[in-house]
C-alpha cells in the first residue's frame, strides 16, 4: 500500500516531536513541511528526511499530491487550517485543543462530512499505554465499585516571555486550557464519564516571565457517582520536573499510578501487582498515527475523534464558566 502523503502546517517544537515518533513509520508515512519562513520549512525537511518543503501553508494544503495536513500551529489559527484542509479534501489531524468553542467543533463537524474525510484530534494521550492499562483495569472490575479519582500533574515548567503560549488569544486561554485538557481528557476516558466539573484557581503569579495563570483545581463528578479531583500546575516543583502519584479508589481495590505513565500499582483484595504499561511509545504518538492511517485506510472514525474531543470541551466550558474562573 502506497505511503499516506503528509505535510506538516507548521515547524515548532511539537512538530519536532512528531517527526522524531515518525520516523519508525516512514514506510507508511511520507513527510513534508510548510511554515511560513521557507527556511525553517527546508531545514525540517533536511532534519527528518522529509519528501518536500512549502514556503506557506496554503500550498501544502492546495498540492494534489498531499493527502493529508497535520495542524501543528498555535489553537488560533486551528479552524481557518482546517476548514481549508478539508474545503482542499485533505484529510486532517489537529494538535490539541483543537478548536477554541463548542460551535467550532460544530462548524468542523459539518465540513467534515461534506468533505467525507478523516479528522483526528491530535490527543496522543489517548493513545498511551497508561491510558490503555486503567481502561482495561476499570473495565474489567478491578476496583469493584469506583469511589474517588485523584489525579495529579505538577512540575515546575515555566515559559519563556517570548513564548506564544504567554498570549490567550493566540493559545485559546491558560496554561489549564492549553495543556491541561490532556489530563482532563485521561480522566473522561477511562469508561465513566464526567457529567459535572467546576474549577478553581489560584491567584496568578505576577513575577517572572510565564505571565499565564498556570495552576487549577478541578472537581469532578462521574456517570456511575464516583466523584473526582485533578491537581495540574506548572509552577510547583516536583520530583524529577513531574514525577506524581494519581490514584483511583475503589470499594475492592485501590489502582496509584505514576501519572506519566511508569508504573501503576493495583491493592486491595488479594496480593498487590505491579504493572509497566510500556514506555516505548509513552506518550503515544505511535499509537495514535496508526489510528490516524487505520481510519483513512478503512474510511471509518478515528478513536480520538471530533465527537470524542467536543466532550472534553464542553467540560472545559464547565470549568471556565464557575466564578471563581474568568470566561473563556
Amino acid at each position: 500500500m502506497s505511503p499516506l502523503r503528509l505535510a506538516f502546517l507548521g515547524c515548532g517544537f511539537i512538530t519536532r516531536v512528531h517527526s522524531r515518533h515518525l520516523r519508525a513509520l516512514r514506510t507508511e508515512i511520507s513527510c513534508s513541511y510548510a511554515s511560513r519562513s521557507r527556511d525553517k520549512a527546508d531545514a525540517f525537511c533536511r532534519d527528518f528526511g522529509g519528501a518536500g518543503s512549502y514556503a506557506d501553508y496554503a500550498a501544502a494544503i492546495e498540492d494534489p499530491a498531499i493527502d493529508a495536513v497535520v495542524i501543528a500551529v498555535p489553537p488560533r489559527y486551528h479552524l481557518t487550517l482546517t476548514l481549508a484542509a478539508l474545503a482542499a479534501r485533505k484529510h486532517v489531524l489537529v494538535e490539541k485543543p483543537a478548536f477554541l468553542r463548542t460551535e467550532d467543533y460544530e462548524t468542523v463537524l459539518a465540513a467534515r462530512d461534506r468533505a467525507d474525510r478523516v479528522v483526528l484530534v491530535g490527543e496522543n494521550d489517548h493513545y498511551k499505554p497508561l491510558a490503555l492499562a486503567l481502561r482495561k483495569l476499570v473495565a474489567g472490575g478491578v476496583l469493584g465499585e469506583m469511589v474517588f479519582a485523584n489525579f495529579t500533574t505538577i512540575a515546575h515548567k515555566l515559559k519563556g516571555a517570548d513564548d506564544w503560549r504567554n498570549d490567550e488569544e493566540m493559545a485559546g486561554g491558560d496554561a489549564f486550557f492549553e495543556e491541561g485538557i490532556h489530563w482532563l481528557h485521561l480522566a473522561n476516558s477511562l469508561g465513566p464519564r464526567i457529567v459535572e466539573a467546576h474549577g478553581y484557581r489560584p491567584p496568578v503569579s505576577n513575577g517572572g516571565p510565564d505571565r499565564r495563570a498556570k495552576s487549577m483545581l478541578v472537581s469532578f463528578t462521574y456517570d456511575n457517582g464516583a466523584v473526582g479531583s485533578l491537581y495540574y500546575s506548572r509552577e510547583i516543583p516536583s520530583l524529577f520536573r513531574g514525577l506524581r502519584l494519581s490514584k483511583l479508589f475503589g470499594r475492592k481495590r485501590v489502582i496509584s499510578f505514576e501519572s506519566n505513565g511508569l508504573f501503576v500499582i493495583v491493592r486491595g483484595e488479594g496480593a498487590p501487582r505491579l504493572l509497566v504499561p510500556g514506555i516505548s511509545d509513552i506518550r503515544g504518538y505511535s499509537a495514535m498515527y496508526h489510528d490516524f492511517l487505520r481510519a483513512i485506510r478503512e474510511a471509518s472514525a478515528p478513536e480520538m475523534n471530533l465527537e470524542t474531543a467536543m466532550a472534553d470541551q464542553r467540560l472545559m466550558e464547565q470549568i471556565y464558566a464557575g466564578s471563581r474562573i474568568p470566561s473563556l
